[in-house]
């Protein structure tokens, strides 16, 4: 029946079935099961049969194809693997078959395989990290109920020192510290204040002076060679930029960048002696052949010198170059054995990429020193400082860098003599 200029199809059962004109013969084909052709055909006018040709109905029939149940379950899309071909392709023998069938079965136990593998590394991982967690918990307990309350007494014991080796757990860092830095210059808040007001003129001073961004870098980098007093106040904000730039706490703009500035720039008013000298590059290059003579020989060959690599290292307390967890375990230790600890850890990583450095050239030296592997093992990189001796000729750190001291002050002090302007 037509209605409104659509078909009406009914089902035996009363059913009605409303289907646009122009609809294709196959959205119809579910009614056709329930009207038949001949009925259809009848109400239509339209014949579903023509030049002998099969019924669309039938046709579509000999296209499907039921999936033979599976013993088991297949995996994903994987599974298709195991359908039989379309029709109007050649079926499957029976060895392709069973092929098929084996290859599915090997990329099952391979997908399990990989599973289980997983599995077993997320559960060691688990084992180790709860060994960790179970080891901080246990040295918190020992740092707060036995070291600390008796710190004087015990802070140069044998175990204590183990125990500081292996780092500081987080909660209690700021207390050990604040211990083992002490405040043997005698800094009150009313020197800090003085000094930093001393600092924030000279940076006034350096603003004032108006230079372009390429002048400053180019006064920036004169000053770190030769510079080693107030002026090298400008070089403070070269290195806090350097400072966890990951973290972007310490940039410009960042919660920390400006009380960070602010206490470098004290300390370097308060002692002016110390600065940026160019006496450490000498003394750790003493010690850098001493350990390491075939790596010293080819940064020699192709004139890699220190200032390259130990700028971003030495200046930044390795707050550039190591990730922030092996940072504060270098730094447990800086703070038990002083700045002789930074120079035997820059050697440490030396070391640890030997084999590695004698194969490049200085490019690529240079490339790699300043962007250490962020992956970088702390137990890998404390063995390797474990290995390190700071001491050439039965003179130790201390010694060779108080004589490259006296050294550089006797000559500084020939060339002011035999200078022709003298007086």
């Amino acid at each position: 029946m037509a209605s409104n200029g659509r078909l009406s199809l009914s089902s035996p059962n009363g059913d009605s079935r409303w289907l646009g004109a122009c609809s294709p013969l196959e959205s119809v084909t579910p009614v056709l099961t329930c009207c038949g052709f001949k009925e259809y055909e009848e109400r239509t006018g339209r014949t579903l049969q023509s030049n002998g040709s099969q019924h669309p109905l039938k046709k579509q029939q000999q296209w499907v194809s039921p999936r033979k149940p599976l013993s088991f379950e297949p995996l994903s899309t994987t599974a298709l693997i195991l359908e039989n071909r379309p029709p109007n392709l050649p079926a499957k023998c029976v060895q392709e078959a069973q092929r098929h069938r084996r290859e599915y079965e090997e990329m099952v136990a391979q997908a399990r395989k990989r599973e289980l593998k997983e599995s077993q590394k997320r559960k060691k991982k688990m084992k180790e990290r709860c060994k960790i967690e179970d080891g901080i918990s246990n040295s918190v307990m020992t740092w707060n109920t036995e070291i600390l309350p008796n710190w004087e007494t015990l802070k140069q014991m044998r175990w204590v020192r183990d125990l500081w080796w292996q780092g500081i757990p987080p909660s209690i860092r700021h207390k050990v510290w604040s211990l083992a830095i002490g405040n043997e210059l005698n800094i009150t808040h009313e020197l800090y204040e003085i000094f930093l007001s001393r600092a924030m003129e000279k940076w006034k001073q350096f603003e004032d002076s108006n230079m372009e961004n390429g002048d400053v870098e180019a006064e920036l980098e004169l000053e770190a060679v030769g510079a080693d007093r107030e002026n090298s106040l400008e070089l403070i904000k070269l290195d806090i930029s350097r400072t966890f730039p990951t973290l972007c706490i310490f940039q410009k703009g960042g919660p920390y960048h400006n009380v960070l500035q602010n206490i470098l720039g004290a300390y370097t008013c308060y002692r002016p002696d110390v600065g940026y000298m160019l006496k450490y590059y000498a003394a750790f290059e003493v010690f850098f052949e001493e350990n390491l003579p075939n790596l010293f020989a080819h940064f020699k060959k192709y004139n890699l010198t220190p200032d390259i690599y130990l700028i971003d290292w030495i200046f930044t307390l390795y707050s550039k170059s190591l990730p922030l967890d092996v940072a504060c375990r270098v730094w447990d230790v800086f703070c038990r054995d002083g700045e002789e600890f930074l120079f035997r850890t820059a050697i440490a990583i030396l070391l640890m990429f030997e084999e590695v450095l004698l194969r490049m050239d200085f490019i690529h030296m240079a490339q790699m020193l300043t962007r250490l592997p962020e992956n970088l093992s702390i137990d890998e990189l404390f063995t390797a400082i474990a290995t390190v001796q700071l001491q050439s000729r039965n003179k130790k750190w201390g010694q060779v860098l108080a004589t490259l001291q006296r050294d550089w002050r006797d000559s500084g002090d020939s060339s002011r003599n035999s200078s022709p302007n003298r007086q």
